[in-house]
């Protein structure tokens, strides 16, 4: 099971907070490098013209999310 270092588990914690329905460009990049680290892929940021890999994204960070963060 992967979990977030504390710091990016603190970094997502407050990008959940948000309410609106558009990302700012400091999010994206966030949801960019998060993605990569977590999920082992090169860094990219995919075009804002589809919302489609961008929103995965943001799921498959709160799915790491949920579980929590390393206690070392």
């Amino acid at each position: 099971m992967v979990k977030f270092k504390i710091i990016d588990y603190e970094d997502w914690s407050i990008f959940r907070q948000g309410t609106k329905d558009v990302i700012s460009p400091t999010e994206f990049d966030l949801v960019c490098d998060l993605h990569a680290r977590y999920y082992k892929h090169t860094f990219y940021k995919p075009c804002t013209c589809s919302p489609k890999t961008i929103n995965k994204w943001i799921k498959d960070l709160n799915i790491i999310w949920d579980n929590g963060f390393e206690k070392n």
